[in-house]
Order: structure tokens, then sequence, then C-alpha cells
């Protein structure tokens, strides 16, 4: 998978539903950034749900994340940007480091509050930082630089971190070359009638996202030096909390109750006849981008 096809993401006008291609007209700008915010912010009506469902983290990623970037995270000063309901933010302080957090939502950050205690959170976000010149050591971004416009946060990322300070981005992605999930994937296209909607993970016929991930920085003017990393991890969790993992991304939030209920009454029963045992064993590549400033 690459950034931009996370479910989260914004998509664009190309799609496919089995043999057949669809080419709609391109949105106009100002018709795609009202998209875009909607999905954004739908996340704060589900903050609870987002929560209690998301996975997290393997402590391989924040191995990965200190071999790339060449120093550890303990004692670090460290920015986690679009910060949710902690997840991530919550495992940087466990791993030694002194954290910030930075979220937009109002629901997302009264989420937080209630589940990192004791960790100072402001509001803003990638594209105008509120914070002063190059007074980080790591800039954090889990799940949420692709809801950022390059153009704008990536130099706001390089003028708050010191020299030699990291720029890490990472997505929990589907490993969709485990067969239960690719076609849980198919289901969700054909469900949206939107190939990127299927998209979730790495196993796409690009492969995992590796020497894409220039992608990450499209729209900037210019692509900063970066390393990446996939690291593979799983989980085992109940029937239902997967599907309220799956249902907590924009696209579903947005489609509304009715919609997102009608998917859930089909696709729980194709869980339940792949695990009868009630337990579901969700395979992730964590895709990880390091650039370091000079």
């Amino acid at each position: 998978m690459t950034p931009s096809s996370h479910p989260d993401a914004d998509t664009g006008a190309e799609s496919s539903t089995g043999t057949e291609t669809r080419t709609d007209p391109a949105p106009d700008p100002e018709t795609r950034n009202r998209a875009r915010a909607t999905r954004a912010h739908s996340f704060n009506t589900a903050a609870a749900q987002y929560a209690a469902n998301r996975p997290s983290y393997p402590p391989a990623l924040f191995d990965a994340i200190e071999e790339l970037a060449g120093r550890s995270l303990t004692g670090a000063r460290v920015v986690d940007v679009g910060a949710g309901t902690g997840i991530a933010t919550a495992l940087l302080r466990a791993r030694g480091a002194h954290v910030l957090a930075v979220e937009p939502g109002e629901g997302m950050t009264a989420e937080f509050r209630r589940t990192v205690p004791g960790v100072p959170i402001v509001r803003g976000d990638g594209n105008a930082l509120p914070l002063l010149d190059a007074c980080v050591d790591f800039l954090t971004y889990a799940q949420s630089w692709h809801w950022t416009d390059p153009a704008r946060s990536l130099p706001e990322a390089l003028r708050v971190l010191r020299p030699g300070g990291s720029l890490a981005l990472w997505w929990n992605t589907d490993a969709l070359d485990v067969p239960w999930i690719a076609a849980q994937a198919r289901r969700i296209e054909r469900y949206f009638d939107d190939e990127q909607a299927g998209k979730r993970g790495t196993g796409s016929n690009e492969g995992v996202a590796g020497t894409h991930s220039e992608r990450a920085f499209a729209g900037a003017d210019h692509v900063p030096d970066h390393a990446h990393r996939v690291v593979r991890w799983s989980r085992r969790v109940p029937v239902d909390t997967h599907l309220a993992n799956v249902t907590s991304h924009s696209i579903f939030l947005v489609l509304g109750e009715e919609g997102t209920e009608a998917f859930l009454a089909e696709e729980r029963a194709h869980l339940w006849e792949e695990f009868p045992d009630g337990q579901v064993e969700e395979v992730y590549d964590v895709l990880v981008i390091v650039a370091t400033r000079s």
C-alpha cells in the first residue's frame, strides 16, 4: 500500500470494479477539499470507537525508527502530530520520550485527555504547527500524514526539527498477501464501487510501498532524503472488535449508520465462516518512513 491508498486518505476520481473501469470527471479543488475536511473531521464523532478498536503498534516499529534516525527515542523531545486518541503517543512516552501531542479535532482531543492523562496536548495540525523553530528531536505522524498538504507540512516539519532531528511517518496497512484480508478488501471495494476503498494494505500490484515512499511527499517542492522499513505484526481480536476497527475508518464514518449496518450484516457472516472460533487474526505491515533534517 502507498500512503495515497490508505482507506482514510483522499482518493482520486478513477476507480475500477471487476473488469470495468469508470473514470469520473475530476471534482474541482474546492469540492475535493470540502470532502477531505468532512472525512478528516468524521473521527471526532467516533473517538471512543477509534480508541477502543484501532490496532496499536509493535515494539519493532520503534526499534526501526531509532535505527533509521540514528538516535534513541529515550530522552528525546518528540511532538506527535495528529495524535488522535493517543495510541502512538502513549507508546512513545513508554519508550522514554518527552512527548507533546498536537491534534486538530475536539472529539479526539477529549478522548486523548481521558486515555493519556499527563501528556500535554495542543490544538493544531501539520500544515501550521504551533511550535517554535528548531525545537524538537522527532516529529511523528502515526496514521495522520496523509491528512496534511505536503507542500505546507514538509516545510513546517523541517522548520521545527532541530538539525539532525527526524520526521517519522507510519501507517498500519493490511497485509493483502493474506487471502482472507485480500478477500475483505475486494468486498469493501465492491461495496463502495471504489478501487481505492479496497486498497487497505501493502499487497496491491505495486507491492509493499518501499520504493514508492516518495509518494508520501507528493506536492512538496522536493522529496527529502529518507529511508523506509516495513514491519509485519499481528493481533487476535473478536469479530466485533475487528468490525468496529474497520468501520472506524473515515470512508465508513461519512457513509452513515444505515449504510454501515448493511455492510456489517454481510461482512460478519463472512468472518464467522473464516474464523469459527470468533477470533480474527489481523495481520499488518507497518510502513515507516524516516527523513532526517541535515
